[in-house]
């Protein structure tokens, strides 16, 4: 893995610092508000988190440009070649009711593409990590997706994403698992416990920019959700959802599509 001081060890220890901010707040009755536009809960831990996130990172690297979901947006980031793409905490709502399935997703992204990626599981204390080219780790340990799964892939999808109206190819067999962050379900498929991950809606790109790389890193293949190539740092900040499995997993999906 890479050496000292690089982005990674950067993102490592930032990661582990929000874990202990958001620790602070957790099953402690944080303050919750609604976002417009139902937009889901935000509570005063992801501001705390986000904060501490932009002022650590942006100072160790202040020529890169800054996306975060708890930040407001802006165009200065469209000309930076490198962005830091942060999730303060992905999960919000399983944190709100005190459950351990949150995260931490850090990323750097590199003309559009991910290039180091953090995602952080404090409760469970977990840490994902890839760098580009050097492989993906939990708690410094490598791992891989699992090249020969079960007959019926293990598929971390919601319902919705299983409606015929997305398969003209028939609807395929999967057993349909869950877990409220998108960030921690891309880990999953990276670690090998679970053979892809599905969505079609568009997604943030501070959700999925460290999971993707994550993936990728353990041999998966991903994309959007129909198989067009994932770049980051857009105008809109993000994606035509995502597909990330086991190569053969994936290739059997597109498939069906």
């Amino acid at each position: 893995m890479p050496g000292p001081d690089t982005d990674l060890d950067l993102l490592t220890n930032a990661a582990r610092e929000a874990g202990e901010i958001a620790m602070h707040y957790f099953r402690a009755d944080p303050k919750v508000w609604e976002k417009a536009g139902d937009a889901g809960p935000v509570t005063e831990a992801d501001y705390a988190v986000d904060r501490h996130l932009r002022e650590t990172l942006r100072a160790a690297r202040p020529d890169y440009g800054w996306l975060s979901e708890e930040t407001e947006d802006g165009a200065e980031r469209l000309s930076r070649r490198r962005v830091f793409v942060v999730d303060p905490i992905d999960g919000t709502r399983a944190f709100v009711k005190g459950e351990t399935a949150f995260a931490h997703s850090l990323a750097v992204v590199e003309d559009g593409v991910p290039v180091a990626g953090v995602v952080y599981l404090p409760a469970k204390d977990r840490l994902y990590a890839a760098s580009r080219g050097q492989g993906a780790t939990l708690n410094g340990a490598p791992i891989g997706v699992v090249a020969e799964g079960t007959d019926v892939p293990r598929m971390l999808t919601t319902r919705p994403n299983v409606e015929p109206v997305y398969w003209p190819g028939g609807v395929p067999e999967m057993q349909r698992h869950f877990r409220p962050s998108l960030a921690y379900r891309m880990a999953l498929v990276a670690e090998g416990r679970f053979d892809g991950m599905l969505t079609f809606r568009d997604s943030w790109e501070w959700d999925i920019a460290a999971g993707v790389l994550l993936c990728a890193e353990a041999g998966a293949t991903v994309t959007e959700a129909r198989g067009g190539p994932l770049r980051f740092n857009s105008e809109r900040g993000m994606v035509a959802g995502v597909l990330a499995a086991e190569p053969d997993v994936h290739a059997a999906l597109l498939a069906r599509m």
